[in-house]
């Protein structure tokens, strides 16, 4: 259902002001600025939430997700159901409908609580923006109610083992057969690989270059689609590789 700015604003004005200093304090953080400096009264309910939550909900069990590698789907399902799956998803389709700049305050206040986890939660609303703004009308309704209640999760297919941060000159190839594609590659370091349900797929449609990439949505169990070994990297970065 649609919820105005307004109302969600409203909602949310039973979080406690003292948050910040409370979670600053907790994890030994010394800072001379007042974090809702400058917002809009709107954007202080939205980051005072936020800051409750990842203090509440996500600080106390960071070190054990990240000693254990755990994808923490309740958690990230309890957010969502603060507005924070589809928070610049139009609300038609069960976003919040905020903007860029309101998404910015509610991660940077997420991140207080669990970095890792807010950068997964931050691809994710990626992933579903994406298929919001771009895909059509059966797509949309397809995909983004479940994606934005994080019923299900979303992860964004771009790097390969050979072409890096060169995202142009990825070689995941996707060709047309009658109604449908085939997808021949692989992809690196996927934030959610193997543990999400729909994937946002870079894929080389035309020549060379940028203007050859298409974008295509895959979903979990589909034919040829395998996962290998998780890698580990920074620690609380947890990432996959995925063969389609």
């Amino acid at each position: 259902a649609e919820r105005p700015r307004a109302t969600m604003a409203m909602a949310w004005r039973g979080a406690p002001r003292a948050a910040a200093r409370l979670l600053l304090g907790r994890r030994r953080i010394a800072s001379c600025l007042d974090p809702s400096t400058g917002l809009t009264e709107d954007q202080k309910e939205f980051q005072k939430v936020a800051l409750d939550f990842a203090a509440k909900e996500m600080a106390p069990y960071m070190a054990e997700w990240d000693e254990k590698e755990i994808f923490p789907v309740e958690t990230m399902r309890k957010a969502a159901q603060l507005g924070f799956g589809g928070i610049y998803v139009k609300p038609d389709i069960g976003g919040s409908g905020l903007s860029r700049l309101d998404t910015s305050i509610i991660f940077e206040a997420l991140s207080t609580g669990c970095a890792s986890t807010t950068a997964y939660m931050s691809i994710h609303n990626m992933c579903v923006w994406m298929i919001d703004t771009f895909g059509n009308k059966e797509q949309r309704r397809r995909f983004c109610p479940s994606l934005c209640s994080m019923e299900k999760f979303a992860s964004y297919c771009l790097t390969e083992p050979g072409s890096g941060s060169d995202a142009a000159s990825l070689l995941t190839s996707a060709q047309r057969k009658g109604d449908t594609y085939v997808l021949n590659g692989s992809k690196a370091f996927i934030s959610g690989g193997g543990d999400t349900d729909v994937y946002v797929v870079m894929c080389r449609t035309g020549g060379p270059g940028p203007k050859g990439i298409s974008c295509l949505v895959l979903e979990k169990g589909m034919p040829g689609l395998s996962f290998g070994k998780k890698e580990k990297k920074v620690r609380g970065l947890v990432f996959a590789s995925c063969v389609l």
